[in-house]
C-alpha cells in the first residue's frame, strides 16, 4: 500500500517516525507533505520517505491518507483533499474535536473515514491509539489500519462517542505524567540528588509501575496496597497525597480535557 502523511508536526511527525521504524513500513511506500519542507526532510532523514511538494500529490498517490494538521486548518485543507479524493481511499484524521460526520460533509457520505486519537509516546513506539471508523470502512481494510498504529504501540477499536474520554485518559495524559515525574525529580534534587540521576530514578519508577499494571492481574489499587506496609514510608507518602486531594486533582484535570474536546 501507499501511505501518505499530510502534516508532520508533533503528532503527525511522531507517527511518521514511529511507523517508519516498523517492519510494516518496509512493505509499503510512505509519502509525506508538510508546509515546512526543511522540517520534514530532517524528520525523514534516514527513512525511505517520498517527500511531496504538494498536498494534492499525497492524496492522489496514496491508498491511506493520514491527516495530521491542526483542527483549525480542516476547513481549508479538506476542500483541497476532496479535489483528489476518490472512492476506495481511506482518510485517517487525528484532530481533536473534528468528528467523522464533519469530514463526510467535505468528502461525501460514501467516503471511507477513520478517526484516531493517538499520543506522543508514538515517538518511542509506546503510543496508545484509539481507532474509530465509519460504516464505509469494511473488515477487509480495517485490520491493516489497526496494524499501522499497533506498529507504534497499542491500538484499540473504540466507538467514536468515546473519543472525548480517550483524550482525557490517554491523549492528553502524558502531559500529566511528565508533571508527576518532574515533581518527583525536583523533590529529589532538593534533597541532594543530581538532576540527571533524579530524572532517571523518577522516570524509571513510573515506567516500571506502568509495566506492572499492564502485566499484572491485580488492579492498580491493589498494587498500591501491596507496597503500603503499615507504618512504612510508602503509606506515609500515600496518606499525604490523599490528604492533599491527589486523586481529585487528577480526575478534575481529566474532565477538563474531556470537556474541552
Amino acid at each position: 500500500m501507499k501511505i501518505g502523511f499530510i502534516g508532520t508536526g508533533n503528532m503527525g511527525g511522531a507517527i511518521l517516525k514511529g511507523y517508519c521504524n516498523t517492519k510494516a513500513a518496509e512493505n509499503n511506500e510512505v509519502l509525506a507533505y508538510n508546509r515546512s519542507v526543511e522540517k520534514l526532510q530532517k524528520l525523514a532523514h534516514g527513512h525511505k520517505v517520498k517527500i511531496c511538494d504538494r498536498l494534492d500529490q499525497v492524496v492522489k498517490e496514496s491508498d491511506i491518507i493520514i491527516l495530521g494538521v491542526k483542527p483549525g486548518m480542516y476547513e481549508d485543507v479538506l476542500p483541497q483533499i476532496a479535489k483528489e479524493y476518490s472512492a476506495g481511499k481511506v482518510l485517517v484524521s487525528m484532530a481533536a474535536g473534528i468528528s467523522i460526520g464533519f469530514i463526510e460533509k467535505f468528502l461525501g457520505e460514501d467516503a471511507r473515514i477513520i478517526r484516531i486519537m493517538p499520543n506522543t509516546p508514538a515517538q518511542v513506539g509506546e503510543a496508545m491509539t484509539a481507532v474509530s471508523r465509519n460504516e464505509n470502512v469494511d473488515d477487509q481494510i480495517y485490520p491493516a489500519i489497526l496494524e499501522i498504529f499497533r506498529g507504534i504501540g497499542k491500538a484499540e477499536d473504540v466507538p467514536e462517542e468515546q473519543i472525548d474520554c480517550v483524550i482525557g485518559v490517554s491523549g492528553s495524559s502524558p502531559a500529566y505524567t511528565y508533571m508527576y515525574i518532574d515533581a518527583l525529580a525536583k523533590a529529589a534534587v532538593k534533597n541532594g540528588m543530581e538532576p540527571k540521576k533524579a530524572r532517571e530514578f523518577a522516570a524509571q519508577a513510573v515506567f516500571g509501575a506502568a509495566k506492572m499494571v499492564l502485566e499484572s492481574d491485580e488492579t492498580p489499587e491493589q498494587l498500591r496496597i501491596n507496597v503500603c506496609s503499615p507504618g512504612g514510608t510508602t503509606i506515609e507518602a500515600v496518606n499525604k497525597l490523599f490528604e492533599n486531594g491527589f486523586e481529585k486533582n487528577i480526575s478534575e484535570g481529566f474532565l477538563a480535557a474531556v470537556e474541552k474536546s
